[in-house]
């Protein structure tokens, strides 16, 4: 495993991430519909800023478990009680809607249950128009963005490079929703943050692998050593390691956050930013690698020079190989034409000494007569 690991970051091993497109394809149609299914069967929990609700606060007294401060809550008659530790030393909760008089008989249950002060549990009402304006800002600067990225992309690069860019952002919101609906994940503000960041750092990952395919596809012109497919394989090998640390330096301190602090200290408001980053930059830096450059090499394949510029290497590489077998041919015949001739003189070089030493004989047969 090291010895795999040291060659990596040598660049010695080349993956085909390009030839192994219909596997991407095929665990990204599985991630897509595990994400589709989870949105619809369980859909998004959206915290109080977006449907509205009545939040308290509270000091935490020792001993005192979310079970009980639950229990005491619905006591007094909210019926959707979600119980979170804010930070070290508080809770916080959050039912549906409540008017005045419901919401002092909350106080009230808290303050003999837990011995707080009853002027110490602190209320606020959300109304659900405020969440309904964050949602429809939220859209709109979403469409906005994706606009923005596509006329840019489309500038400085071309239409195929944003649109395979646009695909993979998507991907990823997708698979980072679908994520958030299965493990039933507070969707607060502090999630649309997350969300944000991961479409920046997917754009940016992106761009890097796109930069490099441009560079690489811009040195072969119409020269008949690679095709086009050959070259995107080239640049992601050259981008793969960048793209890994570059990963891995932003996804170990997110995830400190997301399993030490939200399990060990309690770190409850960073908990739905830290999994709305540690999914979408996983994610992210899978599709950047493994779908937005397929997809993208799937657009360029069918343009008539790159389709032409494959033709050609497929026959370079025929005459090649044709020739090399001609070669070896002629190599093996010259081979077994002078092994004839070697065994003739070997035959001829034998008789000759046989002779002699017949020759020899009859002389010294002769001096014994005389």
């Amino acid at each position: 495993m090291p010895g795999v690991i040291s060659r990596l970051y040598r660049g010695d091993i080349n993956i085909d991430f390009v030839g192994k497109r219909r596997i991407w394809y095929g665990l990204s149609a599985f991630l897509l519909i595990f994400s589709i299914v989870g949105l619809i069967i369980h859909g998004l929990n959206l915290g109080v800023e977006f449907k509205g609700g009545s939040v308290f606060d509270f000091a935490r007294t020792p001993g005192s478990t979310v079970e009980q401060v639950r229990d005491s809550v619905e006591g007094a008659g909210p019926h959707q009680v979600i119980v979170q530790q804010a930070g070290d030393k508080n809770w916080r909760v959050t039912t549906e809607s409540l008017d005045g008089a419901e919401v002092t008989k909350v106080q009230q249950a808290v303050s003999k249950q837990f011995g707080v002060p009853e002027d110490q549990v602190s209320s606020q009402v959300i109304g659900a128009t405020w969440g309904g304006e964050v949602s429809q800002k939220a859209w709109i600067g979403l469409v906005v963005f994706m606009g923005l990225i596509m006329l840019y992309l489309s500038i400085a690069f071309e239409w195929r490079m944003a649109l395979a860019a646009i695909v993979a952002l998507v991907h990823d919101l997708v698979i980072t929703a679908g994520i958030y609906a299965w493990s039933g994940f507070e969707v607060t503000p502090a999630t649309m943050l997350g969300f944000l960041t991961i479409l920046g750092y997917s754009l940016y990952d992106a761009v890097v692998v796109f930069d490099m395919i441009k560079e690489v596809t811009g040195k072969i012109g119409t020269s008949a050593k690679m095709t086009y497919t050959q070259a995107a394989n080239n640049a992601l090998s050259h981008t793969l390691i960048r793209s890994l640390n570059t990963s891995l330096v932003a996804i170990l301190p997110v995830a400190a956050i997301l399993f030490i602090g939200t399990t060990l200290l309690g770190a409850g408001t960073l908990k739905d930013l830290s999994l709305a980053l540690f999914v979408g930059m996983l994610v992210g830096t899978y599709s950047s690698l493994c779908v937005a450059t397929p997809i993208l090499v799937t657009l360029k394949e069918r343009e008539p020079q790159w389709q032409a510029l494959a033709r050609r290497v497929a026959a370079r590489q025929v005459s090649a190989a044709k020739a090399a077998a001609a070669t070896a041919g002629a190599a093996g015949g010259s081979r077994s034409g002078k092994e004839p001739v070697v065994a003739g003189s070997q035959n001829g070089a034998g008789a000759q000494s046989g002779q002699g030493a017949q020759n020899g004989a009859v002389s010294g047969k002769q001096r014994k007569k005389r």
